[in-house]
């Protein structure tokens, strides 16, 4: 197998693992502190307008229902998250992959907050980074919160590859 398909078969893994990752630190949070995750309904359900040319929202919440919204916005979450992580290994080089180191990864997630605080929340009617809201301090830390899990869920998941599936150069 050339290298090209198992970088990209790797970091579509790892992309897999780190999402993966993103999810569980949610129900970490919502089981131990209360704290809602990120609806992902409301992801399905905006991607859904736009084929109706709908774009952004007043209020995503109050907008109307679109059918299979739920399994659009996770399917939508999961591509997203392989895409950020085909997006790092390119970056972050083989080498990254050869032997994975934690500052890269967490760094790269923390950047990943840009996502939600300049496309999603703005074309929810949130905002720039939920400026909208009366008090945006807590949906700031929990995206923030969230995607450096997702970036030590690339490492973590890059470390489980490794030995998954050895001898990677």
């Amino acid at each position: 197998m050339n290298t090209l398909v198992l970088t990209l078969t790797r970091a579509l893994l790892i992309g897999l693992g780190a999402t993966l990752t993103f999810d569980l630190w949610g129900l970490f949070l919502k089981h131990a502190f209360q704290i809602p995750p990120s609806n992902l309904c409301l992801v399905g359900r905006w991607l859904g307008n736009m084929p109706e040319g709908i774009f952004s929202h007043a209020n995503i919440v109050a907008a109307p229902r679109k059918s299979a919204e739920c399994t659009i916005g996770w399917i939508a979450h999961y591509l997203i998250g392989v895409t950020f992580a085909i997006v790092f290994v390119a970056f972050a080089g083989a080498h990254w992959l050869q032997q994975p180191t934690l500052l890269p990864a967490i760094g790269f997630g923390v950047v990943t907050v840009l996502a939600p605080f300049s496309i999603m929340q703005p074309a929810f009617g949130l905002g720039f980074a939920a400026a909208k809201l009366s008090n945006p301090t807590p949906a700031r830390v929990r995206s923030l919160m969230n995607h450096t899990a997702f970036g030590l869920g690339l490492y973590l998941f890059a470390l489980f590859i490794n030995w998954l599936l050895p001898g990677y150069s």
